[in-house]
C-alpha cells in the first residue's frame, strides 16, 4: 500500500497558499507546503498490515500523541480525497493496535526489534519504545478518531475506535484510585530525575480526586503532583468525542460510560484543579495531588493550559481559562521567556531561556485576536533559523540555538496555524462552543 507523498497540488493548499501570499510574505505559504509534503514524504512508512508507521522526525519511534497532532492538519484537506483519508485511517489503526497492544506506553517501534529509548526500563517489550504511562497518549488517537469522523462522515474506523474507547476507559478508571488499584511503575536508573518515578516508580503520592493520575507530563518528564489537569481536561474531551460516535453507532452502554467519566473528571478538575491567584482570581494549576500540592505554570507541550480550547472543548472566552491565559503568557509562567528574537512559553523539557514554536503556535490557534494570529505566525518564520522547518525549541535571544532540527509535530501546528490565520482550518467542523 502506498500514500500521497504531497499536497503540492491540493486545491485547498494552492487557495492557502494564495491567501497566505496576500499577507505580504511569500515564505507563509512556502513554509506551509514544505511543512506539509515534509511529513507525507519523510515520516510515514506504510505497513504490510495496511497501517501507518509514523516517526516524530529525529527518533525512529511512533509517539501516540505526536502521530496525531502530526495528521491534525490534515483534517482541513479531507473533503473528496480519498487518498489522504485512507491515510489518516491507517493511522488511527495503527494507534488502536498500539493502545491494545500496551495502554500504559506512550511510543512504540516499527516491529518488535528490541529497540528502546532505555533498554534497562523495567518494560522490556520489543514493541515498545518507551512506556511512561501518559493520559493524553490515550486522549489524543480518540480526538482524532472522532475529528475525522466529524469532517468526512465516514465510519471504517469506529468499531476499532470503539474498541479502544473501552480499553482507554479501563485504565483512567483504574488510575482514578492510583494508589490502590494500578500495577503500574516506571524506574530508570540513567538519566536526570525527570526520566523517571520516584517512590519505587509509583510516583508521588496523591490522594483519591475523581481524576485520572498520569505518571508522565505530555513533555514525557515525570509529573510533579500525579494529576496533570489540561490532560484531564483533553481526556474528558476525548470521551465526550466517544461517546457522540457511541450514540450514533447506537452503543449506549459505551455512550453512558464515557459521558459519565467525562463528567466525573470535569468536577473533578473543578474541584480540586483551580487555585486562586491573588491577581487574576480563579485559574488553572497545571498539576495537583488532592493532598493540597500544587503546580502553578503551564507547559509548551500540549495538553497544556494554553491549549486548553484546542484540545478540550474550552471556549476561548471562558474567564477561567483567559484568566489563566494571562498568566501562562507573563512572567508569572515560571515557563514563560521574553528574549530580543521572541516571547513565549518553554518546558524543563529543554534548557532555560528555550520557547517552544508549538507554544507560539498555540497562542496563535486560541486568540481572537487576528493581529496575535499574524505575530505568531510571523515570530514562527523569524526564528527558523533559516531552516524552514519548525524546531523543538530555540534560544529567546539566538534561534540559532536550537533542539532537534527535524521535529514533525512543530511542523503541524504552523501548519494548522497558517491555514486557520487564511479561514481554511477544520476547528468549526469538530469544536463546539469555543
Amino acid at each position: 500500500m502506498s500514500f500521497p507523498t504531497s499536497v503540492t497540488g491540493h486545491p485547498i493548499v494552492q487557495e492557502a497558499v494564495h491567501r497566505l501570499d496576500d499577507l505580504g510574505d511569500p515564505r507563509f505559504g512556502q513554509t506551509l507546503t514544505r511543512c506539509l509534503n515534509d511529513t507525507l514524504a519523510r515520516t510515514i512508512r506504510p505497513m504490510p498490515d495496511g497501517t501507518a508507521f509514523v516517526v516524530t522526525g529525529d527518533i525512529p519511534a511512533m509517539w501516540l500523541r505526536d502521530s496525531s497532532t502530526q495528521m491534525m492538519p490534515y483534517l482541513a484537506l479531507l473533503k473528496d480525497d480519498a487518498a489522504l483519508q485512507d491515510l489518516l485511517l491507517a493511522v488511527l489503526r495503527r494507534q488502536f493496535r498500539q493502545i491494545a497492544h500496551d495502554p500504559y506506553a506512550n511510543a512504540f517501534n516499527a516491529e518488535p526489534s528490541g529497540r528502546a529509548h532505555d533498554p534497562e526500563d523495567l518494560c522490556g517489550d520489543p514493541w515498545v519504545w518507551e512506556e511512561k504511562y501518559e493520559v493524553d497518549s490515550l486522549a489524543f488517537p480518540l480526538l482524532l478518531a472522532h475529528r475525522f469522523w466529524a469532517v468526512t462522515g465516514r465510519t471504517d474506523h469506529v468499531p476499532g475506535m470503539l474498541t479502544t474507547a473501552r480499553t482507554v476507559i479501563s485504565v483512567w478508571r483504574t488510575e482514578q484510585d492510583h494508589e490502590r488499584l494500578s500495577a503500574y511503575r516506571f524506574r530508570r536508573e540513567n538519566g536526570p530525575p525527570s526520566d523517571t518515578l520516584p517512590n519505587a516508580g509509583r510516583g508521588t503520592p496523591v490522594a483519591r480526586t475523581g481524576m485520572t493520575w498520569s505518571g508522565f507530563r505530555p513533555s514525557d518528564d515525570a509529573c510533579a503532583f500525579g494529576y496533570n489537569i489540561p490532560a484531564n481536561l483533553c481526556a474528558a474531551a476525548a470521551l465526550d468525542g466517544t461517546a457522540e460516535l457511541a450514540r450514533h453507532a447506537q452503543d449506549a452502554e459505551l455512550a453512558e460510560d464515557a459521558a459519565r467519566l467525562a463528567a466525573e473528571l470535569r468536577a473533578a478538575t473543578g474541584r480540586h484543579g483551580t487555585v486562586r491567584h491573588p491577581d487574576l482570581g480563579p485559574i488553572y494549576a497545571y498539576e495537583v495531588d488532592g493532598n493540597g500540592n500544587a503546580a502553578l505554570m503551564d507547559d509548551a507541550n500540549m495538553p497544556g493550559l494554553l491549549s486548553l480550547p484546542l484540545v478540550a472543548n474550552i471556549p476561548t472566552t471562558d474567564p477561567v481559562y483567559l484568566a489563566t491565559r494571562r498568566f501562562v503568557l507573563s512572567p508569572r509562567n515560571p515557563t514563560w521567556n521574553r528574549g530580543t528574537a521572541a516571547e513565549g512559553i518553554g518546558s524543563p523539557h529543554t534548557s532555560e531561556g528555550h520557547i517552544w514554536p508549538i507554544a507560539i503556535a498555540v497562542q496563535g490557534l486560541t486568540s481572537n485576536d487576528t493581529g496575535e494570529r499574524m505575530r505568531a505566525l510571523t515570530t514562527l518564520l523569524s526564528t527558523d533559523a533559516g531552516t524552514g522547518q519548525m524546531h523543538e525549541s530555540f534560544h529567546k535571544d539566538d534561534p540559532r540555538r536550537f533542539t532537534r532540527p527535524w521535529f514533525s509535530w512543530a511542523n503541524a501546528m504552523y501548519a494548522e496555524l497558517a491555514l486557520d490565520t487564511v479561514g481554511l482550518g477544520t476547528r468549526p467542523l469538530w469544536q463546539k462552543g469555543a
